[in-house]
């Protein structure tokens, strides 16, 4: 039985090999189907992972507090009406407000049960220098919190302690790049580096972090590689606490008028940003069902504290993320069913090519009949010659799914990630693909009677 049924798989392979163009045509429909497949799931991916590594950058379950920095200009005049000085009112008391402050922060963390942590930071832009090499870069005040809240860890040195925190000594933690550039060759734990006018000791290290400069942008995150840590009271005492008042910021126009329970900012050049104390509040939520409630809880509680002033921004990274990969999702979703639509057309080029290649061949199939060939026979054989033209389509669509995925990459720039997955998928369709529309020709080659078969002309 078995050398009867490779027989006939030689006739079929002999059949396909004698008419290469018509079978190689008659592949094209699974090869282009196939790589399709596979370069859309390998874009698809590659989305997933680059959505998935954004989400690690930013951090699990956080809400972003950034100050809003738009300048409002009431209006004032003799004759101005009632509405007109009601509207003044209300944008100088959009003016007047605390600003984001380290209370704020503190206040989140004692007072909202849902937030697992809080990190208040502190950004400055500042020169570092160390044995004549100087740089531009982000000085950062943080708290241990900040390292916990985005995942980021030492690949050497310690954490800050309670001492330096509360004392505000002057130590730092350097991001991988510091490292390279101003300690190419020893170890930094210990040694100083001269921030702005102060000098850091190095006490820790961060690990390297895979970030791109479009990330960093698209996300508004801190480049954690060429970024300088040092802890928030440290920043707040040795360079500058924008809630004092200093006799400068009084020569220049600014300052801060005290009346009944308020302390209220004025004047000033830089009014939208030197009123807050720190840059940034990011809350760590517990549980990803919990941010949208407690979005709405800050937004209120801090509309609150500052005297109903509309003066903050708050984001929520993983939701926007979420969202963009659900549109990824959908397009890709779409462009795999174009790529499947593919390998059904290739399917039909199959059935077509074979039922015509059943009509050129019914003598041939009444001689073998005649002979002996049973119905089973002739399905197996033109079944055969379908199976074969899927697998060779389905194994060239393969290499051609691989090159388009890698040209991809390298040309348009798009991250390309391969699994075994798609490609056993693909290349299991195409064989599906193969049986299923090559039955029908075998079965109508099968039908044929011989005697009319063998006076067919």
């Amino acid at each position: 039985m078995f050398e009867r049924y490779k027989y006939i798989l030689n006739i079929a392979l002999e059949a396909v090999f004698l008419n290469k163009f018509r079978s190689m045509l008659t592949a094209l429909g699974i090869i282009f189907g196939v790589a399709a497949v596979i370069a859309m799931m390998a874009i698809g991916a590659g989305a997933q992972k680059e959505i998935l590594d954004q989400m690690k950058l930013v951090g699990v379950n956080n809400i972003i507090i950034t100050p809003k920095l738009d300048k409002a200009t009431g209006s004032s005049s003799e004759d101005a009406s009632s509405d007109d000085l009601d509207k003044g009112v209300r944008q100088e008391q959009k003016r007047f407000t605390p600003g984001l402050t380290l209370k704020d922060a503190e206040s989140i963390r004692y007072i909202i049960p849902t937030v697992e942590r809080v990190s208040p930071e502190i950004i400055y832009e500042t020169e570092v220098m160390k044995d004549g090499r100087r740089i531009s870069t982000k000085l950062t005040g943080v708290t241990p919190d900040f390292f916990a809240v985005f995942g980021l860890d030492l690949q050497e040195g310690d954490m800050f302690n309670q001492e330096q925190m509360r004392e505000g000594i002057a130590v730092c933690i350097i991001g991988p790049s510091i490292k390279s550039r101003f300690f190419p060759k020893e170890n930094p734990i210990g040694k100083e580096i001269k921030c702005g006018h102060i000098w850091l000791r190095v006490i820790g290290v961060l690990k390297k972090q895979e970030i791109n400069q479009s990330t960093v942008d698209d996300l508004g995150i801190s480049d954690y590689n060429n970024t300088i840590y040092a802890p928030i009271q440290t920043i707040l005492r040795r360079y500058k606490d924008r809630a004092l008042v200093t006799s400068a910021s009084i020569r220049g126009g600014g300052g801060i008028f005290f009346g009944g329970d308020f302390a209220i900012s004025y004047g000033g050049s830089q009014e939208g940003v030197e009123k807050n104390q720190i840059d940034k509040i990011v809350v760590q939520v517990k549980e990803s069902s919990m941010i949208s409630p407690t979005t709405e809880i800050l937004s209120r509680m801090i509309s609150r504290r500052h005297m109903g002033a509309t003066d903050i921004e708050i984001k929520v990274p993983e939701l926007l993320l979420r969202q963009e990969q659900r549109t990824k999702d959908i397009f890709n979703i779409v462009l795999g069913a174009i790529a499947s639509i593919s390998l059904l057309v290739g399917g039909i080029g199959i059935m077509n090519i074979m039922l015509a290649s059943v009509m050129e061949r019914i003598k041939e199939i009444g001689i073998r009949q005649a002979i002996g060939a049973t119905k089973k026979d002739i399905v197996f054989q033109f079944l055969s010659e379908a199976i074969i033209l899927s697998i060779t389509g389905g194994l060239i669509g393969i290499i051609l799914g691989l090159t388009f995925s890698k040209i991809i990459m390298e040309a348009a720039g798009i991250l390309t990630i391969i699994s075994p997955v798609s490609i056993l998928i693909s290349f299991g369709v195409s064989v599906t693909v193969g049986i299923v529309f090559g039955y029908m020709p075998a079965k109508r080659a099968a039908q044929h009677d011989p005697v009319v078969s063998l006076r067919h002309e």
